[in-house]
Parts: structure tokens; C-alpha cells; sequence
């Protein structure tokens, strides 16, 4: 089984996610979007799986500091510049197991995940 965890470090929920699966034992892989890099394909990975609007991040700061004209203007094309120009844009934790993708953390959705 092939585990990636990706997201930033200093993020409260990725710092979440990887406590869980450390206590739970599982291995994983992470990719820090600002170290490990954000590639187009990898962005349109997510995109095509779980859809740009899940994908973005809109209670984030990033996403607040857009004009309400770029807000407005939102689609996917120029959500996915956005989220390859500032990786933050990108809702945390990505969680991809094998070829699967989930979204977000709570603690019952990734037990649910490795029962």
C-alpha cells in the first residue's frame, strides 16, 4: 500500500493527520507542496478526482487576500493558476492511498479509511 500525505508542515490539520497515522502505525509518504514542488499534472490529478471547486481552499487566507473580482471571476482554469502560483489555495490534507484521494482530516473518515 503506497501512502502520500500532502499539504504544508505548519499546517494545524496536516499536523492532525500525521499524528493519527503515526499513532495508528501507518506508514506514509509526505509532499510539502513549498519543498517537494506542486506540478501542473499532479494539481490536474487532484482536480479531475475530487473537482477544483473541493480542491480549493476558500477559508483560507490566500484565498481571502483575492479581489472580489478574482473571487467572481473563479473557474477552473484560473482556480488551478491560483493554486499553482500558492499552493496554500490547496484544501489540506490530501491524502492519496494507492490511487485513491480523499480530502480534509477527521479522525472517523481515516479510520474508516484503514479498517
Amino acid at each position: 500500500m503506497s501512502i502520500i500525505l500532502y499539504g504544508i508542515p505548519n499546517c494545524d490539520t496536516i499536523k492532525k493527520a500525521k499524528k493519527f497515522l503515526q499513532e495508528q502505525n501507518i506508514d506514509f509518504d509526505f509532499h510539502d507542496y513549498r519543498k517537494d514542488g506542486l506540478t501542473p499534472e499532479l494539481l490536474d490529478n487532484f482536480v479531475e478526482q475530487l473537482g477544483w471547486e473541493t480542491v480549493l481552499n476558500k477559508r483560507g487566507t490566500t484565498y481571502r487576500a483575492l479581489s472580489d473580482e478574482q473571487k467572481q471571476s473563479l473557474n477552473e482554469t484560473s482556480a488551478k493558476q491560483h493554486m499553482l502560483d500558492a499552493p496554500a489555495m490547496i484544501k489540506r490534507p490530501i491524502l492519496k492511498v494507492d490511487s485513491e484521494l480523499h480530502i480534509g482530516f477527521k479522525a472517523a473518515q481515516y479510520q474508516e479509511i484503514f479498517k
